[in-house]
């Protein structure tokens, strides 16, 4: 198992050093510059702000020098919060995010798994029926339309939550945006789970446990181990997104995370802080993966990695 985690902390390596090029060059050859202006800048001033942030140099030149910042921890400055480095921009955002995106794992994964257990265990009845009609309803719906929703009903009509911002991460603020975030999870578990449910109680292994009167309980907990593969297959990049912050729910809610500061960066052809936030998101995506692969070899025996 160690050598497997060396392995693909190293195979990891020049998969980041890909994403970062590609991401960066992709930053340069769209159109515009962070310092294109309604009212075009006179061009001393311009020609400053260039050298500046050695934007004069050639694109070789740039990318070397962001490499070599990025090894020794530095994201750059950001060119549209003037005043704050991507760094501490990132650092404020995070906690932001991550809360946002935990609490919405934590509840998918919790709804998700239950309903998709349900609807296995009461197969073609009208529970399955409408577990099935739901999640197929919460795949197909968009989080930019069920989140205004969410604010004109709870917030505007019934005054019961705010309609936006952070608040510190207050309870009451939470809640309509991790609902949002954490209904198409809960859709897209459930279907996973039920599927894999359904096979795993075919198994020769759940029905040699029911022969020998075991009892219902303990066969569903012997066939969820079974039918979580999936599911813990799906965590891997679901997490990441998660927990690295959504930028339509962060926009729609006016929360302070790393998601709002892509979309940011992205109108305001902030290069730097959209690299951070794309290192960022990569960084957790393999992260997630590797603990991916190492719950399955604790999931499923007959996994193992030399």
């Amino acid at each position: 198992m160690l050598s497997f985690i060396l392995k693909r902390l190293a195979s990891a390596v020049p998969a980041l050093f890909l994403v970062i090029t590609i991401a960066f060059f992709l930053m340069r050859v769209a159109p515009g510059g962070p310092f294109d202006l309604e009212r075009p800048l006179e061009a001393k001033v311009m020609e400053n702000l260039n050298r500046i942030y050695k934007l004069d140099r050639p694109l070789w030149e740039q990318y070397w020098l962001y490499l070599s910042s990025l090894l020794q921890g530095d994201f750059g400055p950001s060119f549209y919060y003037r005043d704050f480095s991507v760094g501490e921009l990132l650092a404020r955002g995070l906690p932001v995010s991550i809360t946002l995106g935990l609490c919405a794992l934590i509840v998918a994964l919790i709804l998700g798994v239950a309903l998709g257990v349900l609807a296995a265990l009461r197969r073609n009845h009208p529970v399955d029926y409408t577990v099935t009609g739901l999640a197929t309803f919460g795949i197909t719906v968009p989080t930019f339309v069920t989140a205004p929703i969410l604010q004109i009903v709870f917030a505007l009509s019934l005054a019961w939550l705010p309609v936006a911002g952070w608040n510190g991460g207050a309870p009451a603020n939470m809640i309509l945006p991790v609902t949002a975030l954490a209904l198409p999870q809960i859709a897209i578990i459930a279907r996973l789970t039920r599927a894999a449910m359904i096979e795993a109680l075919r198994a020769n292994h759940i029905r040699t446990l029911r022969a020998l009167g075991l009892g219902q309980a303990t066969v569903v907990c012997h066939a969820l181990r079974a039918a979580a593969l999936p599911v813990v297959s799906y965590l891997g990049p679901a997490a990441a997104a998660l927990l690295t912050g959504s930028v339509v729910i962060e926009t729609i809610f006016g929360l302070p995370g790393v998601g709002r500061y892509f979309v940011e960066g992205a109108l305001n052809r902030d290069y730097t802080l959209v690299m951070g936030t794309v290192v960022l998101i990569a960084v957790f995506v393999m992260a997630f993966n590797l603990l991916v692969d190492i719950a399955y070899a604790l999931l499923d025996p007959r996994v193992r990695h030399d």
